[in-house]
């Protein structure tokens, strides 16, 4: 096992409060929810909350359906957490968040 790497799945479901709206008759869930599951599942692997220092690098390519499965692909070198948000259409997302320091404020 790749203690640098990790993957988890990742659904959102049709009832997420983010999603009445965006978009009528074509739901599409939002960016800021797709990178809050990408900390959530960090956090769980990481299993300790994480505070962001920087967004340098975010790109999305394809929408996220509501019950849609998609994997997040997750690699940590140093303070810097790379992400890849997939499904079986391909890539959904992809980035990297720059973590603060532990203890900072």
């Amino acid at each position: 096992m790749n203690e640098a790497h990790h993957e988890a799945p990742v659904r959102i479901p049709a009832s997420h409060p983010a999603l009445p709206g965006h978009f009528p008759g074509y739901p599409v869930i939002p960016a800021v929810v797709v990178l809050e599951s990408v900390l959530e599942a960090a956090e769980r692997w990481l299993a300790r909350p994480l505070r962001i220092a920087a967004l340098p690098h975010a790109k999305f390519q394809s929408p996220l359906g509501p019950d849609q499965d998609a994997q997040v692909l997750l690699d940590l070198e140093g303070s810097a957490l790379r992400f890849r948000v997939e499904s079986a259409a391909g890539l959904i997302a992809q980035g990297t968040f720059q973590l603060a320091p532990q203890g900072a404020r």
